[in-house]
């Protein structure tokens, strides 16, 4: 009888693949709503912490969110104190030289974020002012390549908001998910702050997930559940919840 109990049980885990599922650790900079954040009771929460739960239950791991500082991410993966990131990487070729990408997740693109009583509706009208974004993203990259904007950044997205609104800078580069979050639905800064453009840069961008060059085997399972994600069509349901229209 006991036997017969061992394998059932031992069927069921199969079935369902949850006792035996790999763990995979995953960094995020949790500074990022409402993508990845912290929320009031100190768990890391967000679009992409759901989407990543449900790829694990779809594809068979189990998936452990690790907050890493974003000024030292990529450096950890590269020796191994973790098996990806899930932190709104954008996937880019010189990344790609680094490290190895998931198949796109979230498609973005660059927002800029000013004061409401500015009268200022491009980058490029900010020649000569300062325009903050967390360092070394794609927002970053975006306001050095206008001339005469002076780039200042930070280590927390968070942190340039903050300087917007109080007046120290003149404006905000971020993702355009995050420049929602923070000028549209964030009680502070929304009666503050607006979205004036959405930069096009004339390069598609898109979030992905990084992983050791040459992990074939993490980066198969986290392609695997991203596809099972996008085919059940869970992915519009989390951009409903977290993002809205």
């Amino acid at each position: 009888m006991l036997k017969k109990i061992l394998l059932i049980s031992l069927a069921l885990v199969l079935m369902t693949g949850s006792a035996w599922a790999k763990t995979i650790v995953f960094a995020t900079d949790a500074t990022w709503p409402p993508m990845e954040f912290v929320d009031e009771s100190k768990n890391i929460v967000g679009f992409s912490i759901d989407y990543m739960t449900e790829a694990g239950k779809l594809a068979g791991f189990t998936p452990k969110f690790m907050a890493v500082a974003w000024d030292g991410i990529f450096a950890g993966l590269a020796g191994g104190q973790y098996d990806a990131i899930c932190s709104s990487v954008s996937i880019t070729e010189e990344r790609k030289q680094k490290m190895d990408f998931s198949i796109p997740y979230f498609k973005v693109r660059q927002a800029l974020v000013v004061r409401k009583d500015s009268q200022v509706k491009s980058l490029e009208e900010l020649k000569g002012k300062k325009v903050g974004t967390q360092i070394s993203t794609t927002g970053t990259f975006a306001v050095q390549k206008v001339e005469g904007v002076v780039s200042k950044t930070y280590d927390e997205v968070g942190l340039a908001i903050e300087d917007l609104y109080n007046g120290r800078i003149d404006g905000v580069v971020c993702d355009d998910p995050v420049a929602a979050n923070y000028a549209l639905t964030n009680e502070k800064y929304k009666g503050t702050l607006k979205i004036a453009a959405v930069i096009e840069t004339g390069e598609v961008e898109y979030y992905g997930i990084a992983v050791q060059k040459g992990n074939k085997e993490i980066l198969d399972l986290i392609n695997k559940g991203i596809k099972a994600v996008q085919d059940k069509g869970i992915d519009q349901g989390l951009r409903q919840k977290w993002i809205g229209q």
